[in-house]
């Protein structure tokens, strides 16, 4: 019998169905638009993606119809935030993780709670990304929203309550919220109680070690085309389950997830909370591989950036893509130089992730001439993306962690031009796994272990986990790019006392 991982990312799910032998027998996808109100707002109609996942699923389904799935687990988005009224239908859209309107709750945290004491607790540190700001935003500016709303969940346990009926969080993605005790593996009572939050409008912690939730509803069972009997598994955050997916189950391995974000995740014994990791923005959770936890940073936005330029700029290639089959990345990138780009792309267009942590900081693009194409402006795009991975890797290291070889995974592993800048730029050997969509397989092997199908996550991992190929970096463009990561360190403090300067929408 197979096995569903559905995976509900920022911009877009995946529902893949996975044989015995961990071939691929279904697999379908959908996009959903993010919703921009105003510049620092990050929305999405949760209703519509519910309906998206659904049409995923029955697809991919469909598609592995000889072989009826028997257990499914979720792989979601962290930190949004979905106020649902007493029968889960959503009260307004959902505020995702990347959307940074509630500095000021942030700035209000920071002075309630020592950060480092905070960071220590709850191993998150002081960010708009987290869930408690969110919420702390809610009920100060929408406050018949915040008194009508029974419960605030996030996407893992809005997909359960409407899968099952029970709204239940995993550890793992509870421990992105900053609401989460990391050494009790409970809701912190106190820290709510502060921000005069109820636990009891939070969904609970999946109990003990059984990530079974419970089973998959008649009604849409048969919706998507499912007659018998399906486990739901309660599954995790997508970063921490692509870890899983990408085989990093053991201290010391690391993954680098390119997708909507970009993301490294490095699986821990326990949680190193040391205060270098904390200035640098970097988060501290549980794995979704028990026992362990996970170093995360976080660039966001990662190949949204390349999506926005493909978007808005490349409709041609769109059309052309559209009309021959072809993929549009693959003709955008046409013609791309074969070494490094006369250009300089500072990569914040959703603000500095880690480790600047500057939400106001915004985008730039140096070095434009009439001369300057198509091609090298996406180029230069993924090479400032790259040097944003770099300063990431150096951060970890200097931390004291080791990080010798990254599996690579998520959309951009499908890239071999931006597979071997990344080898280049960070100097570091890439691993790349034969299955790229590490966030579906890793929620697919915790359904297929919770249904017994496989006796643990190890062995599971060594059957459905292999390496498809390495690259390695070549020395001679690791030398020019070497130089010109020297120049991009400069970059960021340059223009961020005239991005201070710069009128708002609003002036």
């Amino acid at each position: 019998m197979s096995v569903i991982g559905l995976d509900i990312g920022t911009t877009g799910c995946k529902a893949i169905v996975f044989g015995r032998e961990w071939e691929i027998l279904g697999n379908a996808s959908r996009e959903y638009p993010i919703l921009t109100p105003h510049p620092d707002w990050a929305e999405q109609d949760a209703e519509q993606v519910w309906q998206l996942a659904l049409d995923a699923l029955t697809q991919a389904v469909d598609q592995a119809r000889a072989d009826p799935p028997r257990a499914m687990a979720l792989s979601v988005q962290g930190e949004a935030v979905i106020p649902v009224d007493r029968v889960g239908c959503p009260l307004r859209h959902a505020i995702l993780g990347m959307d940074t309107r509630s500095t000021a709750e942030n700035a209000w945290l920071a002075e309630t709670f020592d950060p480092q004491v905070l960071f220590r607790r709850t191993g998150m540190p002081m960010h708009t990304i987290n869930t408690i700001t969110k919420l702390l935003w809610l009920k100060k500016n929408e406050p018949v929203v915040w008194a009508s709303a029974a419960q605030f969940l996030l996407y893992e346990d809005y997909f359960l309550r409407r899968l099952t009926g029970k709204a239940v969080i995993s550890h793992c993605l509870a421990s992105r919220t900053q609401m989460y005790d990391l050494h009790t593996g409970t809701w912190a009572g106190d820290i709510l109680d502060q921000c005069e939050i109820d636990p009891a409008r939070l969904a609970p912690v999946q109990p003990g070690r059984d990530a079974v939730v419970g089973t998959l509803d008649r009604t849409i069972a048969r919706q998507i085309g499912i007659a018998g009997e399906v486990l739901l598994v309660s599954g995790g955050h997508d970063q921490a389950c692509a870890a899983l997916g990408s085989g990093v189950i053991r201290p010391g391995l690391a993954m680098v997830s390119t997708g909507t974000a970009e993301v490294v995740e490095v699986a821990m014994a326990s949680p190193v909370l040391d205060e270098s990791l904390r200035k640098g923005g970097i988060s501290i959770y549980r794995h979704v591989v028990p026992g362990l936890y996970v170093a995360m940073t976080l660039n966001h936005s990662g190949g949204m950036a390349l999506r926005w330029f493909r978007d808005t700029l490349c409709r041609d290639q769109c059309a052309r893509a559209a009309e021959t089959g072809g993929d549009t990345y693959d003709l955008i990138l046409a013609g791309a130089p074969a070494g490094p780009t006369g250009l300089m792309v500072l990569p914040h267009f959703s603000g500095a992730g880690t480790p600047l942590l500057d939400v106001h900081s915004r985008a730039a693009i140096l070095g434009l001439t009439f001369a300057t194409t198509q091609a090298e402006i996406a180029k230069a795009i993924l090479e400032g993306l790259t040097y944003e991975l770099r300063l990431n890797l150096e951060l970890l290291r200097d931390a004291g962690i080791r990080l010798e070889v990254l599996h690579a995974v998520g959309g951009g592993a499908r890239s071999e031009i931006w597979l071997q800048m990344k080898a280049d730029i960070c100097q570091v050997r890439l691993c790349v796994p034969q299955i790229t969509e590490a966030a579906c397989l890793g929620a697919a092997i915790l359904a297929a272990v919770a249904d017994h199908a496989e006796p643990d996550i190890a062995s599971c991992v060594d059957r459905a986990v292999r390496c498809d190929r390495t690259v390695e970096p070549r020395r001679e463009q690791a030398r020019r790019y070497d130089r010109r990561y020297r120049l991009y360190g400069k970059l960021y403090p340059a223009l961020r006392p005239l991005q201070g300067e710069m009128p708002s929408d609003s002036d």
